[in-house]
């Protein structure tokens, strides 16, 4: 079983940057996919970026692209997600996700384990 908690969420000024930060444990964390989504109230669930398990490939939902970066540091098994430019629209609940799988997931359905989010606001 692998547990898994985000953190630096936080409420932010439109334009400002946040840094989230997923952290893993109870698994091999190097053989892992990882990604981000988000869900807004009285929105679905959304992609936000996945990366592979050695950090060579990464992609993007296409509302984030340009915006936001997802990277890993499998020695510290913890996922992060810069965050630049936010926007008013980038305001949800923020979930890392864990793929017992080494390749990028697009679906929340190809998730294994997810974690209980960070609540990003970004302000006007």
């Amino acid at each position: 079983q692998v547990h898994v908690v985000e953190s630096g969420g936080g409420l932010v000024q439109a334009g400002g940057s946040l840094r989230l930060s997923c952290a893993a444990s109870g698994g091999t964390f190097s053989t892992y996919g990882t990604g981000w989504f988000r869900q807004a109230p009285g929105k679905e669930r959304e992609f936000v970026a996945a990366i592979n398990k050695s950090g060579t490939r990464t992609d993007y939902g296409d509302s984030v692209k340009g915006r936001f970066t997802i990277s890993r540091d499998n020695a510290k098994s913890t996922t992060y997600l810069q965050m630049n430019s936010l926007k008013t629209e980038d305001t949800a609940l923020y979930y890392c996700a864990i793929r017992d799988n080494y390749g990028l997931g697009y679906r929340a359905s190809a998730y294994d384990y997810w974690g209980q989010g960070t609540q990003v606001t970004v302000s006007s």
